[in-house]
């Protein structure tokens, strides 16, 4: 088995503008910010960003990097709207596609199966078909002849997700209480990245938690970047909580004063 070890700066070296862009995590919680950040320290740009949103799509967002956002929400968690995802989208320098988290989660789904859709029931009668006018309709070929939202495939150049443990091929772990998407994010990219608090052995990954805390295939993976600290000041339970008072600073000081001092570190701690 390959050692598919690499630097965040490698691995974001990889992308390229007008990528379709999956980043794992779920709010302010266990989102890859190492590789977030390294991502903000290249040109890569005129992203298309799928991501259950937090500080990732406010700081990509807020540096004029996306070109349009595929989310069901935008949020810090205990900050419940992601103040600079909300001045661009006042601005009006990204373009959205909302999405309820069923029809994001059967995007996903489909992209990971590589089939060009699901079937759906959540979206019917909602207005998410009034914001999201390409949607289709299907017909169940079957007797009952039910009517589904056809909920397209996301599919994904490349993602970038953060997990608690990972070995050197690939194999990552989640010691958390929610996995929230982020195999699903690995298996619907071309490429995925996935950064982890500690690299270990491979048998070392069924001592610390059981199999099933096992979440992300070697298959499925890329790159993979050892680096302690990686989701913060977002959270990744158990190893650290969120950091609410550099959260609460990246709230409220307008972004180019933040990411002066944010991304001069590799940690981004002294904010």
């Amino acid at each position: 088995m390959s050692d598919k070890t690499m630097t965040a700066a490698e691995a974001v070296s990889r992308l390229r503008s007008g990528m379709t862009l999956g980043i794992g995590g779920w709010g302010s919680r266990r989102k890859p910010m190492e590789l977030v950040r390294a991502l903000l320290r290249t040109e890569v740009t005129d992203l298309t960003v799928v991501s259950c949103g937090g500080p990732d799509v406010g700081m990509l967002a807020a540096a004029g990097r996306v070109r349009r956002l595929v989310a069901p929400f935008v949020t810090l968690d205990s900050i419940p709207l992601e103040p600079h995802y909300r001045a661009a989208r006042e601005n009006g320098t990204l373009e959205l596609t909302e999405l309820d988290e069923a029809m994001f989660l059967w995007g996903l789904r489909a992209a990971a199966h590589r089939l060009p859709f699901l079937p759906l029931r959540s979206a019917l009668g909602s207005d998410v078909m009034r914001v999201n006018p390409e949607l289709r309709t299907v017909t169940s070929p079957y007797a009952d002849g039910e009517t589904f939202v056809a909920v397209p495939a996301l599919r994904l150049d490349a993602a970038l997700v953060h997990l608690n443990r990972a070995d050197r091929h690939g194999n990552g772990q989640y010691l958390g209480p929610d996995p929230y998407f982020d195999d699903l994010f690995c298996e619907a990219a071309d490429t995925a990245y996935l950064s982890c608090e500690r690299v270990v052995d491979t048998a070392e990954l069924t001592k610390e938690a059981p199999p099933q805390s096992l979440l992300v295939q070697r298959h499925t993976v890329t790159g993979v970047v050892e680096a302690p600290g990686g989701a913060h000041f977002t959270s990744c339970v158990p190893d650290y909580g969120r950091d609410e008072d550099l959260q609460k600073t990246y709230a409220t000081t307008p972004w180019p004063r933040f990411a002066e001092r944010y991304l001069r570190t590799d940690s981004g701690r002294t904010a």
